[in-house]
C-alpha cells in the first residue's frame, strides 16, 4: 500500500481488495474526507442492486472516493445526486479523449450504446448520525474486445473505442481532478449545477423506455429530468416521477 501525494484529495493504492467500496465503508473512520482508494484488482466488485462488476483486469480503473461533507443526509440532500455529478465528470473526461458518451439514467455512462463505467454510492448512517458516503466507480480502460465479450451485457472500453492503450494513471488523475474542481460548488448548488450538462447527454428523452424495479417492468415515454435529478415518465396510467429503477430503451 502506498500513499499518494496530497493535492485537492488524498490517494491510497492497494494491489487487491474484495471491493473498494466495501473496504472504504468498513474502515471509514480511518480515512480522511476526500480520500480516493484504488485497487489494481477487486475480487468481489459490485454495482447497483449488488450486481457483479468484472474487476480482474489491472489495467481498468477501480476506485472509491471517501466523502464526509458537513451536510444532512436526508432524501432531499445533494448526496442523492452525487452519482449523477460523477456521471457528468466522467462523460466530460471521456470527451477530452475524443469519445462522445451518453448517460443512461440515473448513473450509467455509455459509449456507442455500450456500458463503459459503473458508479455506486453508499452512505454510512447510524440512526440520525451521518458518517460519510463512499462513491465507487469502475471504468473499462484497457479491456480487449475478447474480454468484453465475456461480460453479460453490451460493454466497451477506451482501448477498444480509441484503438490504442490508455495510460490508466493519467486518466484517473484527469477524472478525479475534474471531480473536485466543482465539488464544493456542487455541495452548495446541488443538481442545478449540472442539470443542463447531464440532460444534454440523455439520449433517451422523448423515447419509449422500460423501467424495471425488482421483478416489475413497465413501459412508458421518458419526458424529462426533473430539477432534483429524478425522471418524469408517462405511462398508460399517467405521469409518474421515478426516483429508482433500471432504465432500458432501444438505441
Amino acid at each position: 500500500m502506498k500513499l499518494g501525494r496530497l493535492m485537492k484529495f488524498k490517494e491510497k493504492f492497494y494491489e487487491e481488495l474484495s471491493s473498494t467500496n466495501d473496504f472504504a465503508l468498513e474502515n471509514l473512520s480511518d480515512f480522511d474526507d476526500r480520500t480516493i482508494i484504488y485497487a489494481d484488482v477487486q475480487t468481489n466488485g459490485h454495482g447497483r442492486f449488488d450486481r457483479e462488476w468484472v474487476s480482474d483486469n489491472s489495467e481498468n480503473l477501480y476506485a472509491s472516493i471517501v466523502l464526509k461533507p458537513e451536510i444532512e443526509s436526508d432524501e432531499n440532500s445533494v448526496l442523492s445526486n452525487l452519482t449523477q455529478y460523477l456521471c457528468v465528470k466522467l462523460a466530460e473526461t471521456l470527451e477530452k479523449y475524443g469519445m462522445r458518451s451518453s448517460i443512461k439514467w440515473p448513473n450509467d455512462v455509455l459509449v456507442n450504446g455500450k456500458k463503459i463505467a459503473g458508479i455506486l454510492a453508499q452512505a454510512n448512517v447510524s440512526g440520525s448520525k451521518f458518517s460519510g458516503v463512499v462513491l465507487g466507480i469502475g471504468v473499462n480502460i484497457n479491456m480487449t474486445q475478447e474480454e468484453l465479450n465475456l461480460i453479460n451485457q453490451p460493454a466497451t472500453s477506451l482501448k477498444v473505442e480509441l484503438q490504442k492503450t490508455i495510460d490508466k494513471k493519467e486518466f484517473s488523475r484527469n477524472l478525479f481532478e475534474a471531480f473536485f474542481e466543482e465539488y464544493d460548488e456542487f455541495l452548495s448548488k446541488g443538481f442545478a449545477l449540472i442539470k443542463k450538462r447531464y440532460c444534454e447527454r440523455c439520449d433517451f428523452i422523448s423515447k419509449e423506455i422500460s423501467i424495471k424495479n425488482f421483478d416489475e417492468s413497465r413501459n412508458g415515454i421518458a419526458e424529462k429530468i426533473n430539477d432534483d435529478g429524478s425522471l418524469e415518465v408517462t405511462f398508460a396510467s399517467g405521469s409518474e416521477t421515478i426516483r429508482i429503477g433500471d432504465l432500458l430503451w432501444n438505441y
